[in-house]
């Protein structure tokens, strides 16, 4: 058994020691977050943190991250307000969204190490792959990213114009299908 530390809780994963860190905190903790992509590694849909660095979680099994400390997009904020949330939201990063956990993750783990990161050091930092190309927005994103974290700049985020959930859908009744029409004899 494998244990290890997923978004501050402790975990005993039951699995082959093999398993890729990305089915386990997909299918066994179902942290849908991190996702799927290339599986080989190049495309960083799947990173995660584990103790501070950025890992590409389908090439690292949970043996090689025993006693390990992982977040995922999950735990990075459970409220969505961590400093590269907010940017990528007032940036309007996303498109597709399924690469952006990825991208979060590792430009969380590069802004814990690098206050004020170059527009080099970010290319540089995060690799991920973005099949709609907002690779513009998202340099800018970690630069505002890295300005709110040092409290040079604040951001407000006000709710887009749109369908209030509440109000777009609700539960009712199942429909009963109509009795078959009768038939003259």
């Amino acid at each position: 058994m494998t244990k290890f530390t997923v978004n501050n809780q402790p975990v005993e994963y039951r699995m082959d020691p093999q398993t890729p860190l990305l089915w386990a905190l997909r299918d066994a903790s179902n942290l849908t977050g991190t996702k799927y992509g290339c599986g080989t590694g190049h495309c960083g849909a799947c990173t995660v943190e584990v103790d501070g660095e950025a890992v590409r979680s389908c090439q690292t099994t949970i043996a090689a991250v025993e006693g390990a400390f992982v977040t995922t997009i999950e735990g990075l904020s459970r409220e969505r307000d961590h400093p590269v949330q907010q940017a990528w939201i007032a940036n309007n990063v996303p498109q597709c969204g399924f690469c952006i956990p990825g991208m979060i993750m590792a430009a969380a783990v590069l802004l814990k190490r690098n206050r004020n990161p170059s527009e080099e050091e970010i290319e540089s930092a995060i690799t991920n792959i973005c099949r709609c190309g907002v690779y513009p927005r998202v340099i800018e994103a970690v630069q505002l990213a890295a300005r709110i974290q040092r409290g040079d700049e604040a951001i407000t985020l006000t709710p887009r114009p749109g369908i209030n959930p509440a109000d777009a859908a609700r539960l009712v009744p199942a429909l009963t299908p109509p009795a078959p029409a009768k038939t003259p004899p």
